[in-house]
């Protein structure tokens, strides 16, 4: 038996908007993590670079497949930097900030994040698109674990 959800164009419409915010926050965590991870000094440079090299790499991948989701929703995905300025919930990282400053601003970051990926999940499950239901959720637990480690790190040694 087939779902209705397929059909309805609304509903969709809904999941890819509601996925568009959360493209958008993925996109400017990444950003900045990989700013971070380019510009990163101190005693801890090399487990810090790496870890943001992590976290980076990982958030490509879900970059990639929260706008191919759309994309499979019949909506055209974000790709401007314009486009997700208007759509993300996160701050841009401009200047030189302190290590604890950048850590602190990342565990913010992946927070907002777990909220934003919590959002799609309500409204995909209201929308009965268990696909998109089940991507946001992967975001949550990603972001959570992302938060639980940079906060192990912002207690340092």
């Amino acid at each position: 038996m087939s779902s209705p959800y397929i059909n309805d164009q609304g509903a969709r419409a809904k999941s890819a908007a509601a996925l568009g915010h959360l493209l958008a926050d993925s996109y400017f965590i990444y950003l900045k993590t990989q700013g971070f991870h380019w510009n990163v000094v101190g005693s801890r440079f090399e487990p810090l670079h790496t870890v943001f090299q992590e976290q980076y790499t990982e958030l490509a991948g879900a970059i990639d497949e929260i706008a191919e989701r759309m994309r499979a929703l019949g909506a055209k995905a974000p790709g401007s930097f314009s486009e997700f300025a208007s759509l993300t919930s996160i701050t841009e990282e401009t200047g030189a900030s302190a290590t604890a400053v950048k850590l602190d601003q990342l565990l913010a970051d992946h927070t907002t994040a777990s909220r934003t990926a919590r959002q799609v999940v309500e409204s995909a499950e209201g929308q009965g698109d268990v696909a998109t239901a089940d991507i946001a959720t992967q975001r949550v637990t990603r972001h959570e674990k992302t938060a639980w480690m940079l906060k192990s790190l912002l207690q340092g040694p």
